[in-house]
């Protein structure tokens, strides 16, 4: 995979270079989504900012997850879509062809992973942009290592009058198996990058980004077969979530292990890859996608020069984003969910924080997740056992989609439902998942429900339009009130803020 790294800017020509620090307003550790949005409106704003990153500007999002293995979501949908013809609209012939998919990713997403765009926008709003790692040599001191590809290594010094605002993101996390770290395993960045399916596929992981390419490269003609150690997939989601989307996997072709622990790893050209697994054999495909989860990327950056311990695991901020005395973290690195919408959202709070500009400090309560199968998981707040920990007496109401108006109308490929979690004493919604057709859009009305505390009475007597997919909102709602009776919590009820 080519990648295209333009210009340093003016910051690199610029910055102190193995002399005295250029004093500068901020810098910005980090250019992904959040790193960006800080750096850009802190320029826009007059400030004399400075933006570091060792990859591509723009971070993971663009180049290797959000933007095109929804490109990749895009075409696997519409050939399912075209499957479904067959009963609702006469006969469809389908041939499944990866090369639209990898030529929109190169050329329309990545520009062939080229983010001399991005650079270009970043320093169109004032902004300075330097090539290279940073690292903090004391407080509001900044060194960054330039260089690569055989040239020289330069050093340039910065010093942050204002502050220096973290947001160096995550990197893909390998389980400890035996012989995993010696194979040529793929990340999101490898399997985003193909130009062709492969014809087998092992996913190691059940989360979102994992399930994600299994439907999508199963629908492209590859054999894929993932293993998760946990009980159900999308364990971190409701037991329903799982369940649906184990059964529309499998009926795409897609073998599912769960419960499966790896014990070693294995690869040779002759025999592709193998996992040997505890108790149940082996399993065996020509490419191994590891999809376990990522963590934030902390090491390297000298936090011990700020009282901070880079073995923490996560920068913990305060409600202005605050994780030291002018020092901010956005992004991954606070440990608040590994989602673009989650750094942009913290990105606004530093901005603010920084201008001394006041404004509502971060509120967690209402953090929307979409995993991007189809049907679309998405979901906001509590699940239903979270909200149980936590000392809540609830209520839960669900509705099935296919029993919606809008579900037998749509026919086939209407999987899903909608589910509905109350804290009974205060009478409003913690937590929802909707699972479905257009899930995602779905779940814009309840995350605003949970997160404006809103009464269920309230929502209730509201008018959803007919017949639409969000009008099962209302049966969920039904459902709810007619369960009538609240589960009693499993430990002694905390405040829920």
């Amino acid at each position: 995979m080519a990648r295209t790294r333009t210009g340093e800017g003016r910051a690199g020509a610029e910055g102190g270079a193995a002399g005295a620090a250029e004093e500068v307003d901020v810098v910005v550790l980090g250019m992904g989504p959040g790193g960006e949005e800080v750096a850009g409106r802190l320029a826009s704003a007059g400030l004399d900012v400075v933006g570091v990153e060792a990859e591509l500007l723009g971070g993971e999002c663009p180049y290797w997850a959000c933007v095109p293995t929804k490109m990749m979501v895009r075409g696997a949908d519409l050939l399912a879509e075209a499957r479904r013809v067959r009963g609702m609209a006469g006969l469809a012939q389908v041939e499944p062809d990866w090369s639209p998919v990898a030529s929109r990713i190169r050329d329309e997403a990545t520009t062939g992973w080229d983010d001399a765009a991005a650079v270009e926008r970043f320093t169109g709003k004032g902004g300075r942009f330097v090539r290279g790692r940073g690292r903090f040599t004391g407080p509001g001191e900044v060194e960054v290592e330039s260089g690569e590809d055989g040239s020289a290594s330069r050093v340039s010094r910065f010093r942050a009058r204002r502050g220096v605002v973290v947001a160096t993101g995550s990197a893909p996390w390998a389980p400890p198996v035996d012989g995993l770290d010696r194979v040529p395993y793929w990340t999101n960045r490898q399997a985003v990058s193909a130009t062709e399916a492969p014809p087998s596929l092992l996913v190691l992981g059940g989360g979102a980004v994992g399930l994600e390419m299994a439907q999508a490269f199963a629908r492209f003609g590859t054999l894929v077969t993932v293993v998760e150690t946990s009980r159900r997939l999308l364990s971190a989601e409701e037991p329903e979530s799982g369940e649906l989307v184990e059964r529309v996997l499998k009926a795409d072709g897609v073998t599912v292990w769960t419960h499966t622990t790896v014990k070693s790893a294995r690869y040779s050209d002759a025999e592709g890859f193998v996992l040997d697994l505890e108790g149940d054999g082996e399993l065996r495909a020509r490419r191994l996608l590891v999809a376990t989860g990522r963590r934030p990327r902390l090491a390297g950056l000298g936090l011990e020069h700020l009282g901070i311990d880079p073995a923490s695991g996560s920068l913990r901020v305060d409600g202005r984003m605050r994780a030291a005395p002018d020092v901010w973290a956005v992004g991954d690195v606070t440990g608040e969910g590994a989602f673009t919408h989650m750094a942009m959202y913290q990105a606004d709070i530093a901005v603010r924080s920084i201008l001394g500009e006041k404004g509502p400090e971060a509120d967690y309560r209402a953090v929307p997740r979409v995993t991007f199968t189809d049907p679309e998981i998405a979901a906001v707040g509590l699940t239903e056992d979270l909200a149980r920990e936590r000392g809540l007496r609830l209520r839960t109401g669900t509705a099935q989609v296919p029993a919606t108006s809008r579900g037998w109308i749509h026919g086939t490929g209407n999987e899903g439902f909608l589910k509905l979690v109350e804290d009974a004493d205060r009478g409003v919604l913690v937590g929802a998942t909707a699972a479905g057709p257009a899930g995602g859009e779905i779940l814009y009305g309840l995350a605003v429900a949970v997160r404006a505390s809103l009464p269920v009475a309230t929502l209730r007597e509201m008018i959803y339009a007919y017949p639409t997919f969000h009008r099962g909102v209302l049966d969920a709602l039904n459902a709810l009130q007619a369960a009538g009776h609240t589960d009693e919590p499993r430990t002694k009820r905390s405040r829920w803020t």
